[in-house]
């Protein structure tokens, strides 16, 4: 089997990588990164000298580039995105180019290939805030920021795909992702450094927006089992199965890091900052059998302790 991993150096596709090249000896995987902020090359150190992994460094927008390369791979693993919602705020130009124009690239060589399997990895954001209750697949999707509409629109043109073009699509929509190796810009790898080089840290106005938290190693797992056992053209949530306020996540990460809420700044909050998000993985765990694995706890203080021994991977990235 070769397969194809888009975005391969970021936080996600990196521990996929990793994890599947160690557990499935046949597999052969190729990496394309454009090596943007967050991809990071270190992040596959582990796998570089195997002889059943290459790395070509690109853009998913250029053609010329792609549509080789997906021609030589039985199955596409798409992670590459634009993912920071204050970064989509800020300038949306290249979510948009990236998210949904690269998307196209990739399933448009698809489609000329002949390929295989094509999984699409997204986000619960695409559903939008909901007051209670858990998020379906076949919910309708409010996303609100550029960042998840992007994300919304690139989603429904791999469906297209396979409803026109019986493109075997798969979609995946995943909880916040937390664990090692995460570039320091989300909530968990931002606090975690500043906190252990004593350091404030900024909570968006009353820390009341509640997530669900999904460690990387059952987030790979489930995507592995959507890759390996699920349907065409169907969308498959992953979640985590702990919610938290981002008040009670402070919480937490302060007593790990063994500091205390003087540290906290309140910011303003973000524009358009979604109170809750809730994924229902009833449809996973029947189907492909998925149950999250890693208890919040154990997780939460692996991951700390990962920060804590690893400054000479994280503290280049915020100097930068």
């Amino acid at each position: 089997m070769r397969i194809l991993v888009t975005g391969g150096a970021g936080f996600i596709g990196s521990h996929y990588v990793r994890a599947l090249l160690e557990t499935d000896g046949d597999t052969r995987i190729t990496v394309l990164d454009k090596l943007t902020y967050a991809g990071n090359p270190a992040n596959l150190d582990q796998v570089r000298t195997s002889d059943r992994f290459t790395f070509v460094q690109g853009d998913i927008c250029d053609a010329r580039l792609v549509d080789p390369l997906v021609a030589e791979h039985d199955q596409v693993i798409h992670f590459a995105a634009e993912s920071h919602v204050d970064r989509s705020i800020t300038g949306a130009t290249e979510f948009v180019r990236t998210n949904v124009a690269g998307t196209q690239t990739l399933l448009d060589a698809a489609v000329r290939s002949g390929l295989g399997t094509f999984v699409h990895v997204s986000t619960d954001e695409v559903y939008g805030s909901i007051p209670e209750g858990s998020s379906l697949e076949s919910d309708p999707l409010r996303p609100s920021s550029p960042y998840s509409a992007s994300k919304a629109a690139s989603d429904l043109l791999a469906l297209a795909y396979h409803r026109t073009h019986e493109l075997d699509v798969r979609v995946t929509r995943c909880s916040n992702n937390y664990g090692h190796h995460h570039y320091p810009e989300k909530i968990i790898p931002l606090f975690v450094t500043n906190l252990l080089d004593g350091r404030p840290v900024p909570l968006y106005g009353d820390g009341g927006n509640s997530r669900d938290w999904l460690h990387i190693d059952d987030h790979v797992r489930g995507i592995e089992l959507v890759r390996a056992g699920g349907r065409p053209g169907e969308i498959y949530n992953i979640g985590g199965g702990t919610e938290l306020t981002n008040r009670e996540l402070t919480d937490l990460l302060l007593k790990a890091c063994d500091v205390g809420w003087d540290l906290v700044s309140y910011v303003e909050d973000r524009k358009g900052h979604d109170l809750r998000y809730s994924v229902d993985c009833a449809k996973i765990r029947a189907e492909l059998g998925y149950r999250p694995r890693k208890d919040f706890e154990t997780g939460l203080a692996e991951t700390v302790a990962w920060y804590r021994d690893n400054r000479a991977w994280w503290q280049p990235l915020k100097s930068a």
